[in-house]
C-alpha cells in the first residue's frame, strides 16, 4: 500500500471537489441502465456513487425512492417514513428528490425541524421508538449518506421496520425494481414539485435532535460523566451530528468542547487519508490528525464520520485507539456494568474483527455471534435483545439500553464515543489504559490488511471457495484449527475464506469495486509471525484461485 505525500496533511486546494460541477452533474446526468457501473447497486450499506461517474444522480434517487414506495405497498408498510440526510454535497439535493417522490406516492414523511442534518442513528432510533408496542402502521426510514466516503460521493440507504440496514432480500427487490425504472427512463416514477411536496399534508416535521439527546441517559450513564467533571473534546468532522454534540453538552451539563463546528461540503478542514483522498474516517490516523494533535487537552476525545454511524476514540495515554481495540474494551466493560441485560445476551462481531474479542467474550462467559461483514446481520439480535453488542472492525457499533432493550439497530457513532467518557468516569482509567490491562491478561495481537491483484474470474473463484479446497494443514507454523467459508454465527457465506490457528488467523475477501482481493490477518505472537501468516496466506489463496 503506497502512502500519498499528502497523507495526514490538510487538503490542498487541488484536492477539493468542484461543488457547482458536482451538483450540476447530479441534475443533468442520465445513467444508462445497460451499463453495469451506472445501475443501482446496493452493497453492504446501500447504493453509493458519484454524479461525476453517472453512478449517483437524480435518476438513481428518483428510481430508488419509487421502488421503496412500491416495496412498502407490496408489504403493507403504511406508517411514517423517517427521512434524513448527512452533510455531503449530494445529500441535500438527493433528499429533495426523494421527498418529491415520497409525497407523490402519499407516504407520510418525517423530515427534520429546520432542515437540520440527521445522523443515521437518529433515524434508527426514531423508527424503533415509533414502532415500540405497535403491530400495524409500522414506520421505516431512508438515510441519504455515503458514510465516510469522499466529498464527491453520494449514498442512499433504506432501513425497514426493525430500524436497521435492510437485509439483502429487501435490497435486491428494491435494486431490481429501481433498475427497471431506470431502464424505462423513469417515466413510471410518480413525482411532484419540491414546493408541493413540502406543503403536502403527508409531510411532517420531527425533532430528531432533542428526541435523541433526551433519551441518551437510558443508554449511557450521563450522571457519572457529569459527576466526574471530565474535560471532553469532540470533532464531528463536519458531519450530521455537529449540532447534536452542543445539545448533548447543554442538556446534560457536560464540560464538552466541540473543536470543529464547521459544515463545508468540500471538507477542506480534513487532513488527507493514506491514499491521497479526503475521507472522513474517524478510525484513520491520517484523517484524524487534527484531533490526535489535541489529545493532551482532553481526558477523552472522540470524532464521528458524516452520518455519525462510526466513532474514533482519542486518549492522552494512547492517541487514536485502533477500532478493534476499542471494541474489545467496550465489550469487556459493558457486559460487566449492565446488570439488567439478559444473562444470555451475546456478543456480535464480524469475521474480520479481532480475535481479542473472542478472548474477552470467552472470559466473560458469553456466547460469540460471528457474522459476515455487514451491520444488517446484527439488527434482529439487537432488536430483540439477544445481542447485547454488535460491532465491526471499521469502527461501527451499537449496543442495548441500560435496561436491556433495543436502542438502535444500525451503527451509532455517538454512544460508543460517550461510552468512552463513561468508562473514564466510572473506572478512573481511559480506554487505552483499559486495553493495556486486557493485553496484559489475554495477550497482545498485531494485525494488518494487505491487498493483492485479482481479476474478475479470480475474485469470483475466491468468493466461492470451499474449505475442502485448502489442502494445507498448517499455517505459519501452527496447526489449522478451522477453515470457514460461512460465518459460524448465522451460517451465511462470508464471500471468501477465513483460516484460524491457535494464535492467529487470516481472512481473504474479493473487493467489490477493484481488481484486488484483501487479506485481513492477526497474530498473538508478534510482527514476525504476522508477516509469515500474510505471506503463507497469499500463497494459499493464490493457489486456490489459480486457473
Amino acid at each position: 500500500m503506497s502512502i500519498s505525500p499528502f497523507a495526514g496533511k490538510l487538503a490542498p486546494a487541488e484536492l477539493l471537489v468542484d461543488l457547482p460541477r458536482l451538483v450540476t452533474a447530479y441534475y443533468t446526468g442520465q445513467p444508462d441502465a445497460s451499463v453495469a457501473t451506472q445501475r443501482v447497486a446496493f452493497g453492504t450499506s446501500g447504493h453509493r456513487g458519484s454524479s461525476f461517474e453517472l453512478s449517483f444522480n437524480e435518476w438513481h434517487v428518483l428510481a430508488i425512492s419509487q421502488a421503496i414506495c412500491l416495496y412498502r405497498q407490496a408489504n403493507g408498510i403504511d406508517g411514517p417514513l423517517f427521512l434524513g440526510a448527512d452533510t455531503h454535497a449530494l445529500s441535500t439535493p438527493a433528499a429533495a428528490s426523494a421527498l418529491e417522490v415520497l409525497a407523490a406516492n402519499g407516504v407520510n414523511v418525517m423530515i427534520s425541524e429546520g432542515d437540520e442534518y440527521t445522523p443515521t442513528p437518529a433515524i434508527s432510533h426514531a423508527i424503533i421508538c415509533y414502532n415500540r408496542g405497535r403491530t400495524s402502521g409500522l414506520a421505516d426510514g431512508i438515510v441519504i449518506t455515503p458514510s465516510h466516503n469522499p466529498p464527491e460521493s453520494g449514498g442512499f440507504k433504506y432501513n425497514p421496520t426493525n430500524g436497521g440496514p435492510a437485509d439483502s432480500h429487501i435490497t435486491k427487490w428494491i435494486e431490481n425494481k429501481a433498475n427497471e425504472l431506470l431502464a424505462e427512463r423513469i417515466v413510471n416514477v410518480q413525482r411532484i414539485t419540491h414546493e408541493k411536496a413540502l406543503r403536502a399534508d403527508t409531510t411532517h416535521r420531527h425533532d430528531y435532535i432533542n428526541t435523541y439527546v433526551a433519551d441518551l441517559k437510558n443508554v449511557i450513564d450521563m450522571d457519572a460523566i457529569r459527576g466526574a467533571s471530565l474535560h471532553l473534546g469532540v470533532d464531528p468532522l463536519g458531519g450530521a451530528g455537529v449540532r447534536y454534540w452542543s445539545a448533548i453538552g447543554e442538556h446534560y451539563g457536560l464540560n464538552l468542547e466541540v473543536v470543529n463546528k464547521f459544515v463545508d461540503p468540500t471538507f477542506r478542514f480534513m487532513s488527507v487519508d493514506w491514499d491521497g483522498k479526503i475521507r472522513m474516517d474517524p478510525s484513520s490516523n491520517f484523517a484524524m490528525q487534527s484531533l490526535i494533535g489535541l489529545k493532551d487537552r482532553f481526558q477523552v476525545a472522540f470524532a464521528c464520520d458524516p452520518d455519525h454511524d462510526r466513532h474514533g476514540i482519542v486518549t492522552p495515554t494512547g492517541g487514536l485507539l485502533a477500532p478493534n481495540n476499542y471494541l474489545a474494551v467496550s465489550i469487556d466493560y459493558l457486559f460487566q456494568n449492565r446488570p439488567d441485560w439478559r444473562a444470555d445476551a451475546a456478543v456480535g462481531k464480524t469475521v474480520v474483527s479481532s480475535g481479542m474479542i473472542d478472548r474477552v467474550t470467552q472470559r466473560l462467559g458469553r456466547r460469540l455471534y460471528e457474522v459476515p461483514v455487514g451491520f444488517k446481520f446484527f439488527a434482529e439480535g439487537l432488536y430483540e435483545g439477544s445481542l447485547g453488542f454488535g460491532g465491526e472492525e471499521s469502527a461501527g457499533a451499537s449496543f442495548l439500553r441500560r435496561d436491556g432493550t433495543v436502542w438502535t439497530t444500525d451503527k451509532d457513532g455517538l454512544i460508543p464515543a460517550l461510552l468512552a467518557a463513561e468508562i473514564r468516569a466510572r473506572k478512573g482509567r481511559d480506554p487505552s489504559e483499559m486495553y493495556k490491562a486486557l493485553t496484559d491478561e489475554l495477550g497482545e495481537p498485531v494485525s494488518t490488511r494487505v491487498e493483492a491483484k485479482a481479476n474478475f474470474e479470480q475474485k469470483a473463484l475466491l468468493s466461492k471457495l470451499s474449505p475442502e479446497q485448502v489442502t494445507s494443514t498448517e499455517l505459519a507454523g501452527e496447526k489449522i484449527e478451522s477453515i470457514l467459508s460461512k460465518a459460524p454465527g448465522n451460517d451465511q457465506a462470508i464471500g471468501g475464506l477465513k483460516v484460524i490457528t491457535e494464535n492467529g488467523w487470516f481472512a481473504a475477501r474479493p473487493s467489490g469495486t477493484e481488481d484486488i482481493y484483501k487479506i485481513y490477518a492477526e497474530s498473538f505472537k508478534g510482527e514476525d509471525h504476522l508477516k509469515r501468516l500474510v505471506a503463507e496466506a497469499q500463497v494459499l489463496v493464490d493457489g486456490a484461485i489459480a486457473p
